[in-house]
C-alpha cells in the first residue's frame, strides 16, 4: 500500500499540502480540476511554482480570491455536496468542513448557521481541501500519517498561540505537539482539518519513492512542509520456516551451506545442536523464508545437503523499526543500528565491524569501543 508521511517540522497550511503533494508528484492539473467541480472559477486563480526557503526548494501553490464571497458552514458544506467529486474526494473534505465548523462553533459559542468564519469561509479554504485530498489519491495513497507539530507559546495579536481552531480541529485525533519558538501560527486550521480528517499520527516504516516540499508563504528560511511517498513496510509478515535434520555432514561444508543460503535470498539462517535417532549427534537446519524464495531455498538445500526432505512450516513474524545512524565518538565514527516501535527509538547496537576497526587503529579493546559507541548513541537518541 502507497503511504504519506507529513513532516510538519515548520508546520502546516492547506497551500503547503497542495505545494507538497504536487512535488512529491502529483499533477498540477488536478488543483485546476477541484476549482472546476466546485464551480469556484469565477472566484479563484491557482498558480503553481517554484520557490526556495533558505536552503529548502520546493513547490509553492497560491490559491488566490477575487470578488471574495465568505460562507457559512452549511454553505461550505453545500458546495463540496454540490460538486462532481470522487467519493474518495468528497467524504473527507466534507469531514474536514465538519471538524471546523464544529471547532469554530465551540471557541465562539454560536451556532454553525450563526458562524462568521471570516477567513476560513472563502473559497481558497475549499480548494485547499478537496485539492489536497484529490491530490493523495492521484498519488494512489491509501494511508496518511503525520509527525508530531509544532506549537509555539505565546500571543498572535489578540488570540493565543497555537490557535485554538487548530487545537480544537485536533481535539480526539491522537495529534502530538511539540513545543516550538517563535510567536507564529504554524499550524493554519485547514492544515489542521487535513489532517484530522485522514492521518493518523505515528512514524510509519516505509520504502521511500518520492518526497516533496510545500513551500510557504512567510519568507523565513526553513519555512516548507515535507511529505514522503512510499510503500508501507509491514511489520507483521508472513514468512516460511525451512526445516531439516542432519546427522552426516562435515561442519564445514555446514557452515558453507549456511553462508550459500544466506546469499540466495533467505532471511535467516541458524544451526541448532540436536540429539538423532540412535544417539547420533547432529544439527537442526532452518531457513527463514519469504514466501516467493521458499521453492529455490528448498531445491538450493536438497541440492547442496546430506538430506532426503525437508519440513515447511508457514508462520507470521512481527517486526520493530530499524534503522541505521552514524554517531561519532572520542575514537572515531561508527554506525548504530537503531531499533524503534511506534517511531521511538528503544534499543541500540553498534556495528561490530565499524567497533572492530576503531579498536584496531585506537589501540582499544573492542568490547570498550562497543560500550563507548553505544553510550554515544542512547545518549544522542536520549535512551539514556
Amino acid at each position: 500500500m502507497t503511504i504519506a508521511y507529513f513532516d510538519c517540522f515548520a508546520g502546516i497550511s492547506g497551500d503547503m499540502t497542495l505545494g507538497a503533494l504536487v512535488d512529491a508528484g502529483a499533477d498540477p492539473a488536478v488543483i485546476d480540476a477541484a476549482v472546476e467541480a466546485l464551480r469556484l472559477g469565477s472566484e479563484v486563480k491557482v498558480e503553481v511554482r517554484r520557490e526556495a526557503r533558505g536552503h529548502i526548494g520546493g513547490t509553492r501553490v497560491l490559491v488566490e480570491t477575487h470578488e471574495r464571497t465568505e460562507r457559512t458552514v452549511p454553505s461550505l458544506r453545500g458546495v463540496v455536496e454540490d460538486a462532481d467529486l470522487p467519493v474518495g474526494v468528497k467524504r473527507p473534505a466534507l469531514d474536514a468542513i465538519n471538524r471546523l465548523g464544529q471547532a469554530e462553533a465551540r471557541i465562539h459559542q454560536v451556532s454553525e448557521q450563526a458562524l462568521h468564519l471570516h477567513e476560513l469561509g472563502g473559497a481558497d479554504t475549499l480548494v485547499d481541501l478537496v485539492g489536497a485530498f484529490w491530490l493523495l489519491q492521484d498519488l494512489d495513497v491509501g494511508q496518511v500519517y503525520a509527525s508530531p507539530l509544532p506549537a509555539p507559546r505565546g500571543r498572535k495579536e489578540a488570540m493565543p498561540l497555537p490557535a485554538p481552531a487548530s487545537v480544537r480541529v485536533l481535539e480526539g485525533t491522537g495529534a502530538i505537539f511539540e513545543g516550538a519558538e517563535g510567536g507564529r501560527e504554524l499550524v493554519t486550521p485547514t492544515g489542521a482539518a487535513i489532517l484530522a480528517a485522514v492521518a493518523r499520527f505515528e512514524r510509519p516504516a516505509l520504502a521511500l519513492r518520492a518526497i516533496g516540499y510545500g513551500i510557504g508563504a512567510r519568507e523565513t528560511p526553513g519555512n516548507a512542509l515535507a511529505v514522503w511517498i512510499g510503500e508501507e513496510v509491514r511489520t507483521q509478515t508472513g514468512v516460511t520456516v525451512i526445516e531439516t535434520n542432519l546427522d552426516d555432514m562435515a561442519p564445514n561444508l555446514l557452515a558453507a551451506l549456511c553462508e550459500d543460503l544466506m546469499s540466495a535470498g533467505a532471511l535467516d539462517v541458524s544451526v541448532t545442536p540436536a540429539l538423532m535417532k540412535k544417539g547420533r549427534a547432529g544439527h537442526l537446519l532452518s531457513v527463514m523464508s519469504a514466501p516467493e524464495l521458499v521453492a529455490g531455498l528448498t531445491d538450493h538445500l536438497l541440492r547442496h545437503s546430506t538430506t532426503l526432505g525437508v519440513r515447511l512450516t508457514p508462520v507470521k513474524r512481527v517486526l520493530a523499526q530499524r534503522r541505521i545512524v552514524e554517531v561519532q565518538t572520542s575514537l572515531g565514527a561508527a554506525h548504530v543500528k537503531v531499533k524503534e516501535l511506534g517511531g521511538k527509538a528503544i534499543d541500540v547496537a553498534p556495528e561490530y565491524e565499524d567497533c572492530r576497526r576503531i579498536a584496531r587503529e585506537s589501540g582499544q579493546d573492542v568490547a570498550q569501543v562497543i560500550r563507548l559507541v553505544a553510550e554515544t548513541a542512547r545518549r544522542e537518541l536520549g535512551l539514556s
